[in-house]
């Protein structure tokens, strides 16, 4: 092949690349209807409840491509908290559990625990890495929850949230679970429960209680139903329960505060990923076909040529000027778009605002975040319990004057009412049976 053969056949192939890239679209997400959610066809007994604790989310790593759509650390820590009360509200409505809560950190209190991680989210598609397992120890499993959706579903869904089919199958999953056990199952995980969180507050006493072989826990033996110093961390556990329940206020304040504008940042964020993928896509098309006019025109240059071909070089030098010059222009306009999405990302915070307790006299500030307000509040029970047992324990001060001292309730009497929305322990102050 001569020379002119072989650069007639380069500036048809990048002609050919260009206009393919410039053609190309991109594919719709399915639409792929939702998974309906299992909800309890009657009201489930008491003594077959369990009580979940929904650690707040894993916001999981970013990465480059999460960061070229304006995704950052802001947003990741508000959609971690954000999406493990979302999840919390899916499960407890479907009626088969006792008390769903959100929990800042790990706690022995919870019978089931729900650890999630965010793997992917950018108002696109959505990836989250369950894990769920119970007191003893026993993984129920360890998933990964995917969805994509299409713009039209920010268009059609007015209310709710256009994943709810992730947290719908990760509610049946749960449940699917919890159907398998027996009632004994049940009721081992109760008490396993109780003297798993007996033991993070007094390891000299309850220590010899449980043993754990290969990741689970089995009872070694049993305190008696009267024993005073179980009684006492019954009462110590319903005290952070109450605590869970005022940070899960403050979640749901969050959650209520968040719900509109987090729905319209990734509506935003998928249009915009959807216009910065439009304009690399018709930059590269502009850059190839600049390119491949200005090799012609070299081409035209090195073969040679009448006046005729020197016209139409010039010709082809200045529409692939043009046309490179264009591809530029996109990558300005690439670069704004990138900025309006980390601009919208910017704007969430989800910090707890500082909070004084007074329990029995005691008064102390838990400061800093819901996750490090909740472990202040862990040694503080510890403090309680030591107290109460005779140990001796620090003087507990506040020095927050501008800051309201928030009572919390005292938990119920023996024979009294549980406190509201605490279900599955039917016999928690008789001991464990």
């Amino acid at each position: 092949m001569n020379l002119r053969g072989m650069m007639r056949n380069v500036l048809l192939c990048l002609l050919a690349t260009g206009a393919l890239a410039a053609c190309q679209t991109l594919p719709e997400a399915p639409d792929v209807p939702d998974t309906p959610v299992n909800n309890a066809q009657r009201d489930v007994p008491e003594d077959e409840l369990l009580d979940v604790g929904i650690l707040v989310f894993d916001p999981g790593p970013i990465s480059d491509d999460d960061r070229e759509i304006g995704v950052n650390e802001d947003v990741r820590n508000a959609e971690a908290r954000y999406m493990a009360i979302h999840l919390r509200d899916t499960v407890q409505q479907t009626g088969h559990w006792g008390a769903v809560r959100v929990v800042p950190s790990q706690t022995e209190a919870a019978e089931v625990i729900v650890t999630g991680r965010i793997d992917r989210s950018d108002g696109e598609s959505l990836a989250l890495k369950i894990d769920a397992y119970d007191a003893s120890g026993t993984r129920w499993f360890s998933r990964t929850y995917e969805k994509r959706v299409p713009q039209s579903e920010y268009v059609s869904s007015k209310d709710g949230d256009v994943f709810q089919d992730v947290y719908n199958r990760i509610a049946n999953d749960l449940y699917k679970e919890k159907s398998a056990l027996s009632q004994e199952d049940i009721e081992q995980i109760r008490r396993i429960a109780r003297l798993r969180f007996a033991r993070s507050l007094a390891p000299e006493a309850f220590g010899e209680y449980l043993k754990l072989e290969e990741g689970s826990y089995q009872i070694e033996r049993l305190p008696a139903r009267d024993d005073p110093m179980m009684d006492r961390v019954l009462r110590i556990r319903e005290r952070e329960y109450l605590m869970v329940d005022v940070i899960n206020g403050y979640y749901d304040n969050l959650y209520a505060e968040m719900e509109s504008p987090y729905f319209d940042w990734r509506r935003l964020s998928l249009e915009e990923a959807a216009a910065l993928r439009e304009v690399k896509r018709k930059s590269t098309s502009r850059y190839l076909l600049g390119s491949a006019l200005i090799i012609g025109a070299i081409a035209v240059e090195v073969l040679g040529g009448d006046t005729n071909t020197g016209t139409l070089r010039d010709v082809m030098v200045i529409g692939g000027a043009a046309s490179v010059k264009s591809g530029m222009d996109m990558g300005a306009q690439k670069r704004i778009h990138k900025d309006a999405i980390r601009e919208l990302g910017e704007s969430f915070q989800a910090e707890v605002a500082p909070m004084v307790v007074d329990i029995e006299g005691q008064t102390a500030e838990l400061t800093g975040s819901a996750e490090e307000q909740f472990l202040k509040w862990r040694e503080l029970l510890r403090e309680i319990y030591r107290t109460e047992t005779g140990l001796p324990v620090p003087n507990i001060q506040t020095d927050g004057e501008s800051t309201p001292v928030q009572q919390l309730p005292e938990p119920a009497a023996e024979d009294g009412p549980e406190p509201p929305g605490k279900g599955g322990d039917a016999a928690i102050d008789a001991g464990i049976t």
